[in-house]
């Protein structure tokens, strides 16, 4: 089940992005340091009191700015109260109730979703008070914090949590729920409306969704699915820098809830580094991967071309290698027929359980194939292993010493297990603990 998304809200300069990294503390969900794909810190893994969320920055919201991008600054709040499950709205307890705030809290209760109301910058007992004010904005009581030293963020978090017993997964779990991710005009829209009207027996659009810009639901001989649109990620300049964190959002939201994600590219442009990026996430993410190379058509090619081009783009990935490739023409319908086909394979094996037996004699067998090196004056023994779930399939190896781990000897333990198992298209989460022999 996907976790609920907590957006932090409000206009520049309240402390937001303080407030974010407070409840974000070390859990950022995506660190690891993957050649060529950098990382936005808006986005992030929190959890309190064992409910796990994931946590938004949704940057300023200035409704009264004669700022050129002002408009986009109103659709930006939209996306983000539209891709949340609860809203943190933030406004300064030194500065007072402004007219921007006024502004905002109209543009949230409309929404109509559960919003909190943080009034920051309350850093002492005395400038409670000031916190009062707020009622007249009409959303219901404020909450005195003060993100810089810590205050009040666990009754904040108290009333977030609150609200997530009213959370509940809006899709059937029968339907396997795709994100196209990519540059604009790379041709994820052609390629959905040619599935779904081509393919489909049972189909409901719903523009608008809160969740994302359209969902596609489709029931078809290969299963049932729910495709996402996501916006396209354009490379970024001065002027677009905040308009383009928002189409970040809006796809970082589409990855957390989807099970297969499809990264689009054009032939003829191929990968850029916003693709690296995005689909990074989704690696961190473990999900479910494919590529689908569109406008294939537009190639002038032999008998050596698509090898050539497959090659090319996985030296670009080769963070995961495990991703199936495709090339099709979303105009001309080539290959399009395989596309569900592939994604339902990449699910089967984001979903695949393997038995604790069968598992154990291929670990077995690998660690007498290639026995572990020698870290120091330790060696690494692995005791037995175990899946502890699915979606994305999950490990756990009980060995000897975590410092006898070499991080080559994990990664060759992954590749025994995609060998044995085919998990072509999914991310694995291996994960190893100390056990004693005798424990």
């Amino acid at each position: 089940m996907a976790k609920p998304i907590v957006a932090i809200v409000g206009r520049p300069n309240v402390g937001k992005s303080t407030l974010f990294n407070k409840l974000a503390g070390h859990r950022i969900a995506i660190v690891d340091d993957t050649p060529g794909v950098t990382r936005d810190r808006i986005y992030a893994d929190a959890d309190w009191l064992h409910h796990e969320f994931k946590l938004i920055d949704t940057g300023g919201i200035e409704p009264k700015s004669d700022d050129i991008i002002l408009a986009q600054m109103k659709r930006q709040a939209q996306i983000a109260i539209d891709t949340a499950d609860v809203i943190i709205f933030v406004v300064d307890g030194k500065q007072g109730l402004t007219d921007s705030d006024n502004e905002v809290a109209t543009m949230l209760r409309i929404s109509q979703k559960p919003i909190v109301l943080a009034v920051n910058k309350v850093d002492n007992l005395k400038d409670e008070a000031n916190a009062y004010e707020f009622y007249n904005l009409g959303i219901g009581n404020p909450i005195a914090i003060s993100a810089g030293q810590g205050l009040g963020l666990g009754d904040l978090l108290d009333e977030v949590v609150s609200h997530f017993k009213d959370y509940e997964k809006e899709e059937d779990d029968d339907f396997i729920r795709v994100a196209f991710v990519g540059r604009p005009n790379v041709g994820k829209s052609s390629l959905i409306n040619k599935l779904l009207g081509e393919e489909r027996s049972i189909v409901t659009d719903i523009a608008g969704t809160t969740r994302d810009a359209v969902d596609s639901f489709l029931d078809t001989k290969e299963g049932k699915f729910i495709l996402v649109d996501t916006a396209g990620l354009r490379r970024k300049s001065k002027v677009k820098e905040e308009i383009e964190r928002y189409s970040v959002v809006r796809t970082l939201t589409a990855i957390e809830r989807a099970d297969v994600v499809v990264l689009m590219i054009d032939a003829e442009e191929g990968i850029a580094d916003q693709d690296e990026k995005i689909i990074g996430y989704a690696h961190d993410m473990k999900k479910a991967i494919m590529v689908i190379v569109n406008k294939w058509d537009l190639i002038e090619k032999d008998d050596k071309t698509m090898d050539k081009y497959m090659n090319d783009y996985k030296m670009s990935l080769k963070f995961m290698q495990y991703a199936p490739f495709l090339f099709i023409s979303a105009l001309t319908g080539q290959r399009t027929h395989k596309v569900l086909q592939m994604i339902k394979m990449c699910y089967d094996n984001y979903n695949k359980k393997i038995a604790t037996g069968v598992l154990n004699d291929v670990i077995g067998k690998a660690l007498l194939q290639k026995e572990p090196p020698m870290i120091g004056t330790k060696r690494l023994k692995v005791f037995y292993g175990t899946q502890t779930g699915v979606k994305p399939p999950t490990f756990v190896f009980f060995i000897n010493d975590e410092s006898a781990l070499h991080f080559s000897y994990s990664r060759y333990i992954e590749n025994q297990l995609r060998d044995a198992f085919d998990f072509t298209g999914t991310g694995l989460k291996i994960e190893y603990r100390e056990k004693k022999k005798d424990s």
